[in-house]
């Protein structure tokens, strides 16, 4: 008896009528409800405080909440925010490199898709950068024709790249053109392509350069200082998280850090570019993301 008052006691039930205490089954449903109760608090204390991690990959993907469709052209639009237009004194179209996306989104395979059809559309070309096969450059071609049109003013050359631009980015879908191709898709004439003095003029102004002989890669003018502020700037910021204690460094604390005369673009730019490369990888921590060094 003495248990029973124990135990309805501290349930908190209230007993009015003493013969209560001698009812077997309104004890046990008094026991089941203190112990039900009990294992709601608990549960709803630990949901409170969990928190989930391990949704990251190790490569790219730092901010992977996507919560509705993938949109890589309004990702393209961020991306080129961080491009320094004043650099280069507003002559060079607004550049992101390929890998840079696979830095914000997972799903490469969705990416290429809408990169390609954004390209079979017209509104978006992309370029073999050179100084690594796997690093492409995308840039909205309305942009680039604008670019390009600007440099032209007032050179010899305007013709011909004009011309070039009417037929070629339209349709462009290629990195890079045969002879055969400008002949008979694109229907430049024989001595336009084959001629010294004419091809020089589209290699000249910059929208063309020589693959092999008999084929040209598609090319943006005046590009070169871009690739090279690019590796210079990523081997800055690689050694910053190289120097960093165990080779690894908070992504938001990286980004706050102040840098060198070897960084020309924003640190953010080059942030995306060495996750999307793979040559950092990303650890989910409860503090935030970890960049670390990989050695291959």
């Amino acid at each position: 008896m003495f248990r029973s008052r124990v135990l309805l006691f501290f349930s908190g039930v209230c007993l009015n009528d003493w013969k209560i205490l001698f009812d077997k089954e309104l004890l046990q449903q008094c026991f089941k409800s203190v112990m039900n109760r009990k294992r709601a608090l608990i549960s709803d204390t630990f949901k409170v405080n969990k928190r989930r991690v391990g949704n990251e990959k190790q490569f790219g993907a730092v901010n992977n909440g996507e919560a509705g469709p993938l949109d890589v052209k309004a990702t393209l639009q961020d991306l080129m925010t961080l491009f320094p237009r004043k650099l280069f004194n507003d002559a060079l179209p607004q550049i992101v490199l390929k890998h840079q996306l696979y830095s914000i989104h997972n799903d490469r395979t969705q990416v290429d898709r809408q990169l390609s059809d954004l390209r079979e559309q017209g509104e978006l070309l992309m370029f073999q950068l050179g100084f690594d096969a796997e690093a492409f450059g995308l840039v909205f071609a309305a942009d680039y024709k604008a670019k390009v049109l600007a440099g032209e003013e007032g050179r010899g050359t305007r013709g011909t790249v004009d011309k070039f631009l009417e037929k070629v980015l339209p349709s462009c879908k290629d990195l890079s053109f045969n002879k055969e191709k400008m002949l008979k898709e694109f229907l430049f004439t024989d001595s336009e392509i084959t001629y010294k003095e004419k091809s020089w003029q589209l290699v000249k102004s910059g929208v063309l350069t020589v693959r092999d002989a008999g084929s040209w890669w598609l090319s943006i003018p005046n590009s070169g200082r871009f690739t090279k502020y690019l590796i210079q700037g990523r081997k800055a910021v690689l050694g910053m998280v190289k120097k960093s204690k165990y080779n690894e460094v908070l992504k938001a604390e990286l980004e706050e850090r102040q840098t060198n005369s070897q960084v020309k673009f924003q640190i953010k730019y080059h942030i995306h570019d060495i996750i999307g490369a793979e040559l950092v990888e990303c650890i989910p921590t409860t503090s935030g993301t970890v960049l670390r060094c990989v050695d291959y």
